[in-house]
């Protein structure tokens, strides 16, 4: 019998190692089949929570923020493709051009996680394609509900989650409970509320820990 793991993946739309660890980890996964089985909660995060409405260029942004300068962006931008090819997740070569807000599409996650983990994973796939794929407006009703119907979600249910405040409330409740217990920076990775695997791993890396911490708990349950 597989064992059973619940999978918390903190994380932000906007976020591209995110995408890189989403992918590595489902690699993992897919390589730990019959061995694991696990399901998947995200958990909201925003690198950019006071983000307005259309955004920051990204550069301007990134110079801001750590002080990067443009070739340096390059670099890690082309870094970020390499690692996402390696995992089967295209960026777009001239990365996401700019930065928005993702509040809204945290909402809408939530939304789908009540509805099922299955759901939730298409819409996280979806939008982080819309993001980083295809250089999206994350903050931009049309974009986020095209995202639903990728994803074979409700589309009037999601427009009228975005028309009002609703799950608002949760997401900075659950933003709020993870800042709390230090998770500062995403992706983090937590198996079964305890174990917690950081950033964007190779897939490898995923199989190891998962494997291991599978046998831990085999070991404790006998």
């Amino acid at each position: 019998m597989p064992t059973a793991l619940k999978i918390d993946f903190v994380s932000d739309v906007s976020c591209p190692w995110c995408a890189i660890g989403l992918s590595a980890l489902e690699l993992a996964l897919q390589r730990l089949q019959g061995e694991v089985e696990a399901v998947i909660h995200f958990q909201p995060f925003e690198l950019n929570p006071d983000m307005p409405a259309g955004g920051q260029d990204i550069g301007e942004h990134l110079t801001q923020k750590y002080g990067s300068t443009p070739a340096q962006q390059a670099q890690i931008r082309e870094t970020i493709r390499q690692r996402g090819a390696e995992v089967g997740f295209a960026f777009s070569p001239e990365g996401r051009g700019r930065i928005y807000n993702t509040f809204n599409a945290h909402r809408l996650l939530h939304w789908a996680g009540e509805t099922g983990p299955v759901q939730q994973r298409a819409l996280k796939r979806a939008l982080l394609q819309a993001c980083h794929r295809d250089r999206q407006d994350m903050g931009a009703d049309m974009v986020l509900l095209a995202a639903v119907q990728q994803a074979g979600l409700d589309v009037a249910r999601a427009q009228a989650i975005l028309a009002s405040d609703e799950f608002a409330r949760e997401v900075r409740e659950q933003e709020a409970f993870y800042t709390s217990h230090g998770i500062h920076s995403v992706p983090a990775v937590i198996v079964n509320s305890r174990h917690l695997i950081s950033g964007g791993q190779p897939a490898g890396v995923f199989e190891q820990a998962l494997r291991q911490i599978a046998a831990e708990s085999e070991s404790a349950a006998g």
